[in-house]
């Protein structure tokens, strides 16, 4: 039986109505908001046939585990765990789009959120992570993300390079991120299908995920800082792909 998640907030909540209507449990509203858009969530909940429970604030409260749940909470049947064994497939379903995010060994679930919100806006194939030292989807990754969570295929891995390996024999370039690289973001062609793998915060990629990529690149700064954020070099860097596969 799957299990069973929280989730929260108005982009959240309606992500999984508009899109996973079938794992819907439970929804809870808050009694002391009645504007327009939690009315509006209300009303789309119960053409589902849900029995909509009206609770004090500070029942969502606990719920959400002091989260911004912005009046609404739910319970959910937990979206299917996908593995290396459906990358074949997503790989084959996106052809010469496919456009993969890579995330090694980011741990900040607020950062996991940013990047799954980000590769949403891109057209991302699908977020790939490590199982171990790196965030998962929680209550949190899915605020931050606003609903991305629920529309981004999300796999986790064991074991990162063999994953990439993986996706190079699907024809997938893989393109890593890293300071000492000598050619910057702008000087790489990301038309073909294209992994960008982003290192954790700080440590930058683990010495054999660098080593399996095919390229490297970085991004310029032109400023005193010496790196960016991870959500914010993701954005960065998949933007370009979306700029040079709308020209092309």
């Amino acid at each position: 039986m799957s299990k069973k998640v929280i989730i929260f907030g108005m982009h959240s909540v309606r992500s999984v109505m508009s899109q996973h209507p079938e794992r819907l449990v439970e929804v809870f509203a808050t009694r002391e908001r009645q504007d327009k858009p939690l009315q509006e969530l209300v009303s789309q909940a119960q053409k589902l046939g849900m029995r909509v429970q009206f609770v004090p604030k500070a029942t969502l409260d606990k719920k959400a585990e002091g989260g911004n749940h912005q009046g609404v909470v739910i319970t959910a049947l937990e979206a299917p765990q996908l593995t290396e064994n459906d990358l074949d497939a997503l790989c084959e379903k996106a052809g010469k789009k496919a456009l993969f995010l890579v995330l090694d060994g980011v741990t900040d679930p607020h950062n996991l959120g940013a990047c799954l919100r980000t590769a949403d806006a891109t057209g991302v194939t699908a977020v790939i992570v490590p199982k171990d030292k790196s965030a998962s989807i929680n209550p949190t990754v899915r605020k931050v993300a606003s609903g991305a969570a629920e529309a981004v295929p999300f796999v986790q891995v064991t074991n990162l390079a063999r994953t990439l390996r993986q996706l190079q024999d699907n024809q997938v370039w893989v393109v890593g991120t890293a300071g000492e690289a000598t050619k910057n973001l702008y000087e790489v062609d990301y038309t073909g299908p294209v992994a960008i793998v982003m290192g954790a915060e700080g440590d930058g990629m683990r010495r054999l995920t660098r080593e399996t990529c095919d390229e490297l690149i970085k991004i310029p700064l032109l400023g005193t800082v010496s790196s960016l954020n991870v959500s914010v070099a993701t954005g960065v860097t998949l933007y370009e792909v979306v700029r040079q596969r709308h020209d092309s």
